[in-house]
């Protein structure tokens, strides 16, 4: 009796360690951080590792950029961890407590170390929204959020130095300035754009940096400087890259299931929740049912990597590991499905790009950015808002050169705007028949 009562009390201490009952300690996260630090640093040889990390440092890294194909497994997997690593020591500084919205954005972070972000190209972002919090005189943990996402123009830092054949005295300093500039004026215009798809469009901040992005690549092109360069694509997978995710994706599952009471009861209840901006479900629903959630979305994105033949490259890796994220912040197994569904069968019946292609499974995983559409309007609304961003998705991409690596962010504004008015107007018409039919 006296060990089962020592063993829930270590059990207590250990939980009590990562999470409290509605938010994530700063403990996970850096958990987090080493287990992706470690994976890089045993896949290969550390010299490899370090050679692999500066490449990636001064890759150009616009859309679509693998780092797998720059700087090797091992030294992505250190981005990635350092990234996770940094960030959440930021927050566990700034901010009080560690919910949602926070959790999601360190994830899509990671998830964008495989394919566009590093230290170099994300600090200066980052540095700009400090100074935007000490030019309005408020706290830096309210700008947290936006620090995270607004990396998404991390490109624009790493093009300018690196992808212009300027001397670095030249290209480092200008940068870096404009990466500040990116995030010392991308908050108020993310305040603003959100009203323009009425909280449909998780990646609020995509859409945000695409407008940016096209500002800052049209301003380039006319004085004819480089803003595009030919995608660098792994075109296979590494079997113990997708067993090392599987056993992540099984981690969150089984860590949920245990604080949920060794249970699954009560998954049911994010039917009931459309997901549209702001939720926060580790708030709403408890880490346990959270964790849960973010275990079956990652199985469930590398099932659909699988049946259609795609390859699990670091882009894609980007894919699952935002989605795994948005499980915490607005994306369940039921508001997602739609979507996917609607945006397949349009690649299935496009001219271009096969579903099982890193572009279609881009479009697949991060298209899922419109879930809330089907949360709220039904999974009719689902399948019609991914059949419509799988057609748009392709062609907004040129308009910001790659520079916005949230671009199914940029394309999914677009498909929110245009829907929600018509979907609102489908239903008041409804329920206007309803009421007459009623009287």
């Amino acid at each position: 009796m006296g060990e089962e009562v020592e063993k829930t009390n270590m059990n207590a201490k250990i939980t009590h360690f990562f999470f409290t009952k509605d938010s994530v300690k700063a403990n996970f996260l850096y958990l987090v951080s080493f287990i992706f630090i470690l994976f890089g640093l045993l896949v290969d040889p550390l010299n490899q590792v370090w050679d692999g990390f500066l490449a990636i440092l001064t890759s150009p890294s616009n859309l679509i950029t693998d780092y797998f194909e720059v700087g090797g497994i091992g030294a992505t997997f250190v981005n990635a961890g350092l990234l996770m690593l940094i960030n959440a020591m930021a927050i566990k500084r700034f901010s009080t407590k560690i919910t949602g919205p926070l959790v999601a954005a360190l994830f899509t972070v990671m998830g964008f170390a495989f394919f566009g972000k590093n230290l170099y190209n994300s600090i200066p972002i980052t540095l700009g929204t400090l100074l935007y919090s000490q030019y309005r005189n408020m706290p830096i943990g309210n700008f947290l959020l936006t620090s995270l996402f607004a990396t998404t123009l991390a490109p624009v830092v790493s093009i300018i130095t690196f992808g212009q054949g300027l001397s670095y005295w030249v290209s480092v300093p200008l940068g870096v300035l404009v990466g500040v500039f990116i995030g010392f004026t991308i908050h108020p215009m993310g305040s603003s754009f959100l009203r323009f798809h009425q909280g449909y469009n998780l990646y609020n901040m995509g859409f945000t940096a695409g407008v940016l992005g096209m500002i800052i690549a049209s301003i380039m092109r006319v004085f004819d400087l480089t803003t595009t360069y030919d995608p660098i694509i792994q075109t296979h997978s590494i079997i113990e890259v997708e067993a090392f995710f599987v056993a992540f994706s099984l981690f969150l599952l089984v860590i949920g299931f245990m604080l949920n009471g060794k249970s699954f009861k009560g998954y049911g209840i994010f039917k009931k929740d459309s997901g549209r901006l702001i939720s926060d479900f580790v708030t709403d629903y408890g880490v346990g049912l959270t964790f849960i959630n973010m275990g079956v979305l990652g199985l469930a994105s590398l099932a659909y990597v699988w049946v259609v033949g795609g390859t699990l490259e670091g882009a894609v890796i980007g894919g699952v590991l935002t989605v795994i994220g948005f499980g915490t912040f607005g994306k369940h197994i039921f508001n997602v499905t739609p979507v996917v569904i609607g945006i397949f069968a349009m690649q299935v019946m496009m001219a271009v790009d096969e579903p099982s292609s890193t572009a279609s499974l881009l479009s697949a995983l991060f298209g899922t950015t419109l879930a809330p559409i089907a949360g709220h309007y039904g999974w009719k609304a689902g399948i019609l808002v991914g059949l419509l961003h799988a057609g748009l998705v392709p062609n907004t991409g040129i308009t910001h050169a790659g520079l916005n690596l949230y671009n199914n962010g940029f394309a999914g504004g677009f498909v929110a705007a245009t829907v929600v008015p018509v979907l609102d107007g489908i239903r008041e018409r409804n329920e206007m028949r309803e009421g007459i039919s009623k009287d």
